[in-house]
């Protein structure tokens, strides 16, 4: 399994992915979950997978060739971000209709993806796109999505994450979300990939790894921990009514 999410805020894009696999116990691995495209001055998009390895890796291959074999439509040809949750969306129909017949079978093979980024002067977008292939996109009172291991990180999201966050804010944010899953689901691992978008840059940020070592990770997790302990410490015990 595995645990992402996308934020999309007034400042720009944060995405983040950890890149643990597993299929049994004894077979754990590391993929990468994360994916960039773009071109410089012209368009930038993220995706990120959850689910069924075999599906989410043929879909990116798929998106890959269609760029270097020049499709007339692929990721560098349309014209705005919901073009391209409808080409995703699309591809991943295809990959699991390929690989199954059988619409009882086709749940084995589910995998679900966010696709968030900007194309030219049009709005930065984030999407969550279901195994149908078809989607839903973050507004401001919505400004997250999250795919595969959610619910242990999101309470820290609800309670503190809003549409008018900073970028350098919402990232600490995002690291407490995976830091309390990984406390909590052995099926999310390090390392954990990640990449900031500013609105309107147009830039192609390349994804940042954090490794176990990575000091500031190390810093949030044991100050998070230690904040928790102290806060629950400072709230009034329960009266004698409770307790008898």
């Amino acid at each position: 399994m595995t645990y992402c999410c996308g934020l999309r805020l007034k400042e720009g894009l944060v995405f983040i992915s950890d890149t643990r696999t597993n299929a049994g116990v004894d077979q754990i691995s590391v993929f990468r979950k994360l994916y960039i495209f773009g071109k410089p001055q012209e368009r930038f998009i993220a995706i990120q997978t959850s689910g069924n390895l075999a599906t989410t890796q043929t879909v990116i291959g798929h998106l890959r060739n269609q760029i270097e074999l020049q499709e007339n439509i692929n990721l560098y040809t349309v014209n705005s971000m919901f073009e391209v949750a409808q080409l995703v969306g699309k591809t991943l129909r295809k990959v699991i209709a390929d690989v199954t017949e059988d619409t009882l079978e086709q749940s084995n093979y589910y995998c679900s993806l966010l696709v968030g980024g900007q194309i030219g002067q049009g709005e930065i977008q984030l999407y969550n796109i279901y195994p149908q292939g078809n989607f839903i996109c973050a507004t401001p009172d919505t400004p997250y999505f999250q795919i595969g291991e959610s619910k242990y990180g999101k309470p820290i999201l609800d309670r503190a994450l809003t549409y008018d966050t900073p970028l350098d804010e919402a990232l600490r944010c995002g690291l407490i979300s995976f830091d309390s899953t990984l406390r909590s689901n052995v099926s999310v691992g390090l390392p954990l990939d990640f990449a900031i978008y500013r609105k309107n840059s147009l830039t192609v940020p390349k994804a940042k790894r954090i490794t176990q070592n990575d000091e500031y990770f190390q810093i949030i997790s044991s100050q998070w921990s230690a904040m928790l302990r102290e806060s629950l410490n400072k709230i009034p015990k329960p009266s004698e009514v409770y307790l008898t």
